[in-house]
């Protein structure tokens, strides 16, 4: 989660909280995304729509420079079926958390340079400088929750695949041609030129 920070990129849904500003009591932010933002996220994240998009967010510091993002997302989503491409839709009610902590230097890979996952759960993430994109938060959020293979109550595999012309394949009544038959009768065909 690099961007809660990056001046270069602004979020479609951009919150931005100075947590130099925030007193000891945190903030509560409630995040209702506009018509425009709801569609510049459904782009974003290859949804068909996203309608009533809205979440409420505390932030709160903590001893030891860490800062706790609580909320919880509610909407409804709107995405192609994997199978048959209909539209399907899915209701949004997801709590979540998040724990930061200033100053916490990502951990990179020595070969590649790409930042290191840590495994644990409630890992810390790292946050650098004071400025906190918690509408970019949301929207990750967003795209974690979304079904990653929508699919219509109902439809099958069989259902959307090409029947087959003519019956069976080439072969002996009731029997099936093994799709690497071709590459079979090529290995078997005596070479030229040895």
């Amino acid at each position: 989660m690099s961007e809660h920070t990056n001046n270069e990129y602004k979020s479609e849904i951009e919150r931005i909280l100075d947590l130099d500003r925030l007193g000891r009591a945190g903030a509560a932010l409630d995040i209702v995304a506009s018509e425009s933002e709801c569609t510049a996220l459904a782009k974003r994240f290859g949804f068909l729509g996203l309608h009533g998009f809205a979440a409420r967010v505390t932030v709160d510091l903590q001893p030891g420079g860490q800062v706790v993002v609580e909320g919880r997302l509610r909407g409804r989503i709107v995405q192609a079926c994997v199978l048959s491409l209909d539209p399907v839709s899915q209701e949004l009610d997801d709590a979540f958390r998040i724990v930061f902590r200033k100053d916490l230097a990502e951990e990179r890979d020595p070969e590649s340079g790409e930042a290191v996952l840590n495994a644990q759960a409630d890992a810390p993430e790292p946050l650098a400088g004071n400025m906190l994109d918690v509408g970019e938060i949301v929207a990750e959020q967003l795209s974690l929750v979304a079904e990653p293979y929508p699919r219509r109550p109902g439809v099958k595999l069989e259902d959307v695949l090409p029947k087959p012309k003519g019956g069976l394949r080439r072969g002996a009544p009731g029997q099936q041609r093994h799709p690497f038959a071709g590459l079979a009768a090529l290995r078997d065909k005596p070479r030229r030129g040895r």
